[in-house]
């Protein structure tokens, strides 16, 4: 599983001059069951996005498509949830 930050690297009237494309592309990766939740971070500085497990060339494959690659720097940590609450089991096995 991976949990990606984005941190905006230009003016937030770039940022919102992008945003429904963003979240189109989001919706999509949505849709195929590939990002597992997305949010702002607060204040609004960027972003956090939680994938399920995949080869890491695919996932920045995806992120790459992202049209907030050209206002936002991109973090990508990978791990394995070994311990949920018992509302979050399923991702034991993402």
């Amino acid at each position: 599983m991976f949990l990606i930050t984005l941190r905006y690297n230009q003016p937030m009237p770039q940022v919102t001059a992008l945003q429904e494309d963003h979240i189109n592309w989001l919706k999509n990766y949505f849709a195929e069951g590939i990002f597992i939740a997305a949010s702002r971070k607060i204040p609004r500085t960027g972003g956090v996005i939680l994938a399920r497990s995949m080869a890491r060339d695919e996932l920045e494959r995806i992120l790459a498509e992202d049209p907030f690659t050209a206002v936002a720097d991109y973090d990508i940590t990978e791990f394995m949830p070994t311990m949920t609450d018992e509302r979050l089991g399923a991702l034991v096995t993402l």
